[in-house]
């Protein structure tokens, strides 16, 4: 059973007792991330994650680790579009003192700037080592056409030009205004009563007070559907191609149906991109899809790794697919085997306690609350085939964000008068 309380100072603490193992995972999740980030900003969030376990007023950076692995433990820390988070996960007898750590290091980073300046040097090589990967450029072109503008339109990672002008002040900035305590949900799951985990949060983070200014206003522009084509010649042995279509926020009612038409479509072996364009038509290596959870308009994208002779084919193959999700009704025994697939690989995503922290964590903080867990299955299980197709209708029946990466140009004229 899952156990929700709020400390006095605004962190929200969630616990679950899950003695299947003698292992106590903890999830702490800020609403940040690199959509609370200026467009000169870009990859403040990532940095932060990369520097904040570096060292506070009393432990250099190798006294952390020396601490975290001298137990087996794992501490770290993550960015994300949407969220800001701290893992850990230890033996339940090292928890008290790990949360102890990780509590210190929350509170009182000091940002070393032979840290920062170690950690901005590696992001610029991760940025620019990207670029030589055709699927990267590809998401690249794509996320930028469909999100001008918008911090969902530049990777977590940031840019060059952002990243290399990021200092020391302005982690310092960022994490003063966004990692405070009326800004936290901590999940906790393991090897421990509720009432226990909810003692130890307000015993390390009890006394934790919030700034006195108010958290920063999000500002963002307003998302307009404006689909454009894009080809970017590079030598590779393969064409990436990717169809995007902007789409359902986890806050609206369409997001679970969409998950449903991403299973059925482009997930896994037995999904049907993988059955008609790779098995039957032989024409991809790589052919898949995904719809990411997002607080804002999120994206539903379609792509293919193909040869460079059969770009335009291919193409036109993987559009026509898509486009099948709104003429062609499923049959119900097709529905009820990509409800059957979601449902499983849900269920199999809570079996750690890792897991389950993770996506208690996530739901409270998006703001879907910790009972979506148990309302999943039937939100799923209430799906009609005329629901999906509705659904498909509403998001593809126009013209996608379109972009092809590879040595082939595609005629996307004489394309247009074949479909």
């Amino acid at each position: 059973m899952t156990h929700r309380t709020q400390l006095q100072n605004g962190i929200t603490a969630i616990a679950v007792e899950n003695n299947a193992a003698d292992i106590i995972a903890a999830r702490l999740f800020f609403k940040a991330g690199s959509r609370w980030e200026s467009p000169t900003q870009s990859g403040l969030s990532y940095l932060l994650a990369n520097t904040i376990t570096k060292g506070t007023p009393n432990l250099s950076a190798a006294d952390v680790a020396e601490k975290v692995e001298s137990v087996g433990a794992s501490l770290g820390a993550d960015a994300a579009a949407d969220y800001f988070l701290m893992s850990l996960k230890t033996v339940s007898a090292d928890f008290k003192g790990m949360l102890h750590l990780l509590g210190e290091i929350l509170r009182s980073p000091t940002f070393p700037e032979a840290e920062v300046a170690l950690e901005r040097h590696l992001t610029l090589q991760h940025i620019r080592s990207q670029q030589e990967q055709p699927f990267n450029m590809a998401f690249k072109q794509l996320r930028q056409a469909m999100y001008p503008q918008h911090p969902y339109g530049v990777s977590v990672m940031g840019t060059e030009e952002t990243v290399a002008q990021l200092q020391q002040a302005d982690l310092q900035k960022y994490h003063q205004d966004h990692l405070r305590p009326e800004n936290l949900v901590i999940s906790i799951s393991g090897c421990l009563t509720p009432e226990e985990a909810f003692a130890l949060v307000e015993q390390v983070f009890g006394d934790w007070q919030n700034p006195p200014r108010d958290l920063p206003p999000l500002q963002l522009p307003e998302l307009s559907n404006n689909p454009v084509t894009q080809q970017l010649t590079q030598d590779t042995q393969q064409s990436i191609l990717m169809l995007g279509y902007l789409a359902a926020s986890v806050h609206h009612e369409d997001y679970i149906p969409l998950k449903l038409l991403n299973t059925y479509l482009g997930n896994g072996l037995s999904s049907r991109l993988f059955v008609e364009l790779r098995e039957k038509r032989g024409l991809a290596y790589d052919v898949s899809a995904f719809y990411p959870t997002r607080l804002g308009r999120s994206q539903f994208v379609a792509y293919m790794g193909t040869a460079p002779e059969n770009t335009a084919i291919a193409l036109e193959g993987l559009h026509q697919e898509v486009q099948r999700l709104c003429t062609v009704k499923l049959l119900p025994e097709e529905l009820q085997a990509a409800k059957n697939k979601i449902l499983g690989q849900y269920a199999l995503g809570k079996q750690t306690n890792a897991e389950i922290a993770q996506i208690l964590g996530w739901y409270e903080t998006i703001g879907v609350g910790i009972d979506f867990d148990d309302q999943f299955p039937t939100y799923v299980n209430c799906i009609t085939p005329e629901i999906a197709q509705q659904v498909a209708q509403r998001y593809f029946s126009g013209d996608p964000y379109i972009t092809v990466v590879g040595p082939e140009t595609v005629d996307f004229e004489a394309l247009g008068s074949r479909q």
